[in-house]
């Protein structure tokens, strides 16, 4: 091993020596034994403390979780693990788009991403995407509570403690309630806490695994793992308490008129969070790393179209996960978002398929699953709050935008390898607006969510609220990503990008000494 990679190695031993240890501490914090951080040992799971969960009092001294509904934590165990699955499947889709002398390399990146997000979530990243409000400075990023995963159950849910006759979500339970039972009177309130933030979880990881495809090609694995760390620290965290843990965004400091009904813009599933911040984090790190060797040149086809669209259809089924499971419960919104979110793919792959045999007289494969993946991300956002018709209206502009973007990506010689500035940045931008216009109150029996389409004052301030949403979150994104890349660049022994010699033997070897293909 030569002297660098040697530093490497003891670096890295030491950063898991100290998670380690750190977990160690965490752990023994939560003993039940010592009474530490308000841990008491109760009958049913360990009393957390955490007044965000709901429990009661058992009239003996034991505090106890309120009832969570079976089936709606059996169902989102299941979205949970379709949504993880996303993953590997954007591994497959981007392997398959990449040249053969990079995919061990695509695929590797795919992996470490997974595990370091995985093991961020519960170290520090929930707790600053979703930790409580408790100043004017908790609405750009979430407090320290949950740190480590302390005070989140596997047991309670989330929410204040009630009867289980006058729960909002009692209509859609299956299960009994009993006269004297216990349950949350909020949202998510019907499965534990824990599983709630893992579902999150997911969506942290997938997010920088989307960026991979602007990426490919040119920079250091090493240098991957800093830069993953810290973006989902300052990009992702802080964009997702904005939309979804009660900050700017989804905490009403959006809201332009106090006296119509829309305070906040509508992001069901992540068009916001996880798309237009992928998207526009890959063009800031194409532009940073520069062109690949080659570019426009020499032919950089995709080496292996049926793995294009075995992760597509990865993609396809995981996604009703990303976006039924969003309502974190069963009932009819669940149901809807299925629909829509199939009908818009489907739309989507249609529209890009005409679109390209129009434009190059040929019907493109590859084409065809591009489609699919800008439908399923120009959905997302409006998953909960569109019907099957407006989902049309989405899937077709989500085919021919996307699909013009990449036509003006290439004009301009932006060398976002995959595309996922085009796809990912500017279909979710497209949902983000649509979702604004097309939100129907019928979907809703609340009559929540009032687009633009209805013609009300309050349908057009929801537009502008969704159209200021997604212009902060893109400006934020962008600019993020290109400071932390540029500060890496210069502090990066040699810098981040990979030497002109092993971008042309190609990553795989260069950077991990495996091949994909050995054909003796």
């Amino acid at each position: 091993m030569n002297s660098r990679n040697y530093k490497y190695a003891l670096l890295l031993v030491a950063a898991v020596s100290i998670t380690a240890t750190g977990a160690m501490s965490q752990a023994y914090a939560q003993s039940v034994e010592d009474g530490m951080d308000g841990y008491v040992k109760g009958t049913s799971g360990i009393y957390t403390g955490n007044p965000a969960e709901c429990w009661y009092d058992d009239g003996e001294g034991g505090m106890l979780p309120c009832l969570i509904d079976t089936g709606d934590t059996a169902w989102m165990l299941t979205a949970t693990s379709m949504v993880l699955l996303m993953s590997p499947g954007v591994g497959f889709f981007y392997g398959g788009l990449a040249r053969s002398k990079n995919i061990v390399n695509v695929l590797g990146m795919t992996l470490i991403v997974m595990g370091l997000m995985s093991v961020q979530w519960v170290l520090w990243g929930y707790s600053l995407a979703f930790g409580g409000v408790d100043s004017d400075a908790n609405l750009f990023m979430g407090n320290l509570d949950y740190v480590g995963f302390n005070m989140v159950s596997a047991w309670a849910p989330l929410g204040e403690v009630g009867p289980c006759a006058d729960t909002w979500s009692a209509a859609y339970q299956m299960n009994e309630m009993k006269d004297g039972d216990y349950c949350s009177q909020g949202w998510p309130g019907t499965v534990p806490h824990q599983l709630f933030a893992m579902f999150q979880a997911t969506f942290a990881i997938i997010t920088p695994v989307l960026i991979i495809g602007g990426l490919i090609d040119r920079i250091k694995f090493s240098a991957l793992i800093v830069f993953v760390l810290l973006w989902g620290t300052f990009v992702y965290d802080p964009v997702a308490h904005w939309v979804w843990g009660g900050g700017y965004i989804g905490g009403g400091s959006l809201d332009l008129d106090p006296d119509l009904s829309p305070s906040y813009a509508l992001d069901f599933a992540g068009g916001t969070v996880v798309h237009i911040t992928s998207g526009f984090a890959a063009l800031a790190g194409a532009l940073v790393l520069g062109r690949r060797l080659g570019y426009g040149k020499v032919p950089m086809e995709p080496h292996n179209i049926p793995m294009v669209v075995l992760g597509a259809g990865i993609l396809w089924f995981g996604w009703f996960g990303f976006n039924a499971g969003s309502e974190v419960m069963v009932d009819g919104i669940t149901v809807s978002a299925w629909t829509v979110t199939n009908t818009a793919t489907g739309m989507a792959a249609v529209t890009w398929v005409l679109m390209s045999w129009a434009h190059t007289g040929k019907p493109s494969v590859v084409g065809a699953a591009s489609g699919a993946v800008a439908g399923l991300v120009a959905i997302t956002p409006a998953s909960g709050w569109v019907g099957p018709m407006a989902a049309i209206i989405i899937g077709i502009a989500a085919g021919t935008i996307c699909y013009a973007s990449i036509a003006f990506k290439s004009a301009r010689k932006w060398d976002d390898a995959l595309d996922v500035w085009g796809v990912h940045g500017m279909g979710g931008l497209t949902g983000a607006i649509l979702t604004g216009t097309l939100a129907s109150p019928h979907v809703w029996d609340t009559g929540d969510g009032i687009g633009a389409w209805t013609g009300t004052a309050e349908g057009m301030e929801q537009q502008a609220i969704s159209i200021l949403g997604a212009a902060i979150s893109i400006g934020y994104a962008f600019g993020v990503t290109i400071v932390i890349l540029k500060v890496m660049d210069a502090v990066w022994p040699g810098g981040i990008r990979v030497t002109p010699k092993e971008e042309e033997i190609g990553l795989d070897l260069a950077q991990h000494g495996e091949r994909a293909y050995v054909n003796e």
